[in-house]
C-alpha cells in the first residue's frame, strides 16, 4: 500500500505562478492546495495535515510575513518558506527572523525550489521531542547528540534548547563566544540535528586563507583562468552543496570577499574564476566569531548588509566564567577522555582543593584551556589523585573575597559615593562578561537597555 503523499500549501495571488508551483510540486509526488490570499490560507490551515507552506510576500489582503508569524506561533512544526522580490535581501532576512524556514527569490528557480522543498520535508511534523527523535534517526545521530555539549548549568541548557530549535530552520546563524567556548561544536550540532545531516559539514577558518587565494578557495576556478590553474577546481561552496558551510572567524574576511559572499548568499549561486555563468549551490551558512562584529561594522571594517544577513539569529556560547558550576562535570569527563586517549592506567581523581582551584581559575581559553590544564596535571601527577600543585596554576587564595565580596567602606567616604563605586564596578564587569555587548550586559544585570545606557552615560563609561 502506497504511503499518503505529503501535503503542501501554496499561497500566491498570481494565477500563473500558482499554476506553475502546483505543477512543479505535484510532479514531485506531493498533494498541493493553493490559496490566493491570507483569508484562503488561514481557512486551509484550519484543516491541518500540511507538511510545508510556501507563501508570497505581497498578498491582496495583507503581507505574507503575517502568515509566517501566525504559523510560527500556532503551527511551530510546519516549515514555511517565502517568495521574495528579486534583490530584496531585507525582506528575506526579516522573514527568517520571523520564523521562516527559508526563502526563494522571483523569478523562482524551480531547481532551487525543489531542493528547498525536499530539505523542508525531511523535518517530520510531529511533537517537538518526536521531531528531534525523527531527525536524529534520519541522520544517524543518537538522541543524546546534545550531550556532546557537556554541562547542566542554566547557560548551557539554554544553548542546547536553542540549538535544537535552530536545527529545524535554514536561517543563517552567527555563533559568538570567546576562544575555546565550543563554537564549532555548536555549529556541528546544528548541522547534525537538522535535515541536512546527511550532507557535508565544511568548516573553514576565514583568517587562515591567504587573501590572493580566497576567491578560488571559496568559489573554485576553471582550468587556465590564472597562472597555476592546471585543472578545474570546485570551491568550498560546491564542496558543501546539500550541507552546511561554517565560516569560522568570519570577522577576518577582507572587504572585497564580503561583497562576493553577500551575492552568493542572496543568489544561492557561485561564479568560479574564469567561468561564464553562475553555478547554483544549496548551502546553509553558519558563521562564528570571537570578535564582536557590531563595532567592526561601525568602524567600516565589516559590511553592515552582510552583518545583518549573517546575524539573522545569534547563538552565544558561554565561557567557563559564565558556567562555573559545569567545571567539575567537564573536568571529570575530560580526565576520562584524556586517560583513554593516552592509553594510561586508571583515570586519576581530582582532590576537592584542586577542584576549587579549577573553579576559581581565570580562563582565557575556556574549555580548550581546561583540557590543556588537565593534560598537564595528568603528566605531573605522581599518584592517583591530582593535587593543586599538579595543575601548575598561578596561586589562588581560596580565602580571598570573590567579586561579590567588597572591602569595608572607608570611614571618610560617603555612603552615596561608596554605592556609586560598587555600581560602576558592576556595570564594567557586566560589559566585560558580555564582551561589550550592551544589550546582553543589561540582560545579565536584569535592567532595561534604556536604564543601562543611562547608567553608562552617568558614570562616563565608554
Amino acid at each position: 500500500m502506497n504511503a499518503k503523499p505529503q501535503h503542501v500549501l501554496v499561497v500566491d495571488d498570481e494565477p500563473d505562478i500558482r499554476e506553475l508551483l502546483h505543477l512543479t510540486l505535484s510532479r514531485m509526488g506531493l498533494e498541493v492546495t493553493t490559496a490566493e490570499d491570507l483569508g484562503d490560507a488561514r481557512r486551509a490551515l484550519q484543516s491541518g495535515g500540511f507538511s510545508f507552506c510556501l507563501t508570497d510576500m505581497r498578498l491582496p489582503d495583507g503581507n505574507g510575513l503575517d502568515l509566517v508569524e501566525e504559523i510560527s506561533e500556532r503551527y511551530p512544526n510546519l516549515p514555511t518558506a517565502v517568495i521574495t522580490a528579486h534583490g530584496k535581501i531585507e525582506d528575506a532576512v526579516y522573514a527568517l527572523k520571523m520564523g521562516a524556514f527559508d526563502f526563494v527569490s522571483k523569478p523562482v528557480d524551480l531547481a532551487v525550489l525543489r531542493k528547498l522543498v525536499n530539505t523542508a520535508l525531511k523535518i517530520r511534523k510531529e511533537e517537538p521531542d518526536e521531531v528531534l527523535h525523527a531527525q536524529n534517526k534520519l541522520s544517524g545521530v543518537s538522541d543524546s547528540a546534545l550531550d556532546k555539549l557537556i554541562g547542566a548549568s542554566p547557560a548551557i541548557e539554554q544553548c542546547k534548547t536553542m540549538i535544537a530549535k535552530l536545527a529545524r530552520s535554514q536561517a543563517p546563524v552567527l555563533v559568538s563566544g570567546d576562544s575555546g567556548s565550543g563554537k564549532e561544536l555548536a555549529a556541528r550540532l546544528i548541522h547534525d540535528l537538522g535535515p541536512r545531516a546527511d550532507g557535508p559539514f565544511i568548516p573553514v577558518n576565514c583568517g587562515a586563507i591567504p587573501t590572493e587565494l580566497m576567491e578560488s578557495e571559496f568559489f573554485g576556478h576553471k582550468k587556465g583562468s590564472f597562472t597555476g590553474a592546471a585543472a578545474d577546481k570546485d570551491g568550498l561552496f560546491q564542496a558543501a552543496d546539500g550541507g552546511t558551510l561554517l565560516l569560522d572567524e568570519v570577522a577576518d574576511l577582507p572587504l572585497h570577499m564580503q561583497v562576493k559572499l553577500l551575492r552568493v548568499i542572496q543568489e544561492k549561486a557561485v561564479m568560479p574564476i574564469g567561468a561564464r555563468e553562475e553555478v547554483p549551490v544549496d548551502v546553509r551558512i553558519l558563521s562564528a566569531t570571537h570578535k564582536p562584529l557590531k563595532p567592526l561594522v561601525e568602524e567600516g571594517k565589516f559590511r553592515s548588509d552582510l552583518y545583518f544577513r549573517l546575524n539573522v539569529i545569534e547563538l552565544h556560547m558561554p565561557g567557563l566564567q559564565e558556567r562555573v558550576e559545569d567545571i567539575p562535570l567537564l573536568a571529570n569527563r575530560f580526565l576520562s577522555d584524556i586517560s583513554r586517549q593516552w592509553e594510561g592506567e586508571e583515570t586519576p581523581l581530582i582532590s576537592d582543593e584542586a577542584m576549587e582551584h579549577l573553579k576559581q581559575h581565570n580562563y582565557t581559553g575556556n574549555v580548550r584551556e581546561l583540557i590543556n590544564i588537565l593534560q598537564r596535571a595528568i603528566t605531573m601527577c605522581d599518584g592517583k589523585v591530582i593535587q593543586p600543585a599538579d595543575l601548575l596554576l598561578e596561586h589562588v587564595d581560596l580565602n580571598e573575597p570573590g567579586p561579590a565580596e567588597e572591602a569595608d567602606k572607608p570611614d571618610d567616604e560617603s555612603l552615596d559615593s561608596y554605592m556609586e563605586g560598587i555600581e560602576k564596578k558592576m556595570l564594567e564587569e557586566a560589559l566585560r562578561n558580555a564582551r561589550y555587548n550592551k544589550t546582553r550586559a543589561a540582560e545579565q544585570l536584569g535592567i532595561s537597555f534604556r536604564s543601562f545606557r543611562y547608567k553608562l552615560k552617568k558614570f562616563g563609561i565608554e
